[in-house]
């Protein structure tokens, strides 16, 4: 396991810890959109072949995550 997806897996952790100790729902539900994030990343560095080398592949499973979650603006 590389260092980045255990990073992730970690912020993952806190993410959902924090949440479920919050008492704010803003705060909660931004925490919960964090986690998830971390996990797609996470996920998308476990399904890489090989890496690209460590950051350049951090950098792409955040990509990833990040584009897949987001709804497109273009109509």
């Amino acid at each position: 396991m590389n260092r980045e997806l255990r990073e992730f897996r970690r912020l993952e952790r806190v993410c959902l810890e924090q949440a479920a100790l919050s008492t704010m729902d803003l705060a909660r539900t931004a925490l919960l959109k964090v986690a998830e994030d971390c996990r797609l990343a996470a996920e998308a560095i476990e399904a890489q072949s090989p890496p690209h080398g460590a950051f350049a592949g951090a950098v792409q499973a955040l990509k990833i995550a990040l584009t897949a979650t987001r709804p497109s603006s273009r109509h």
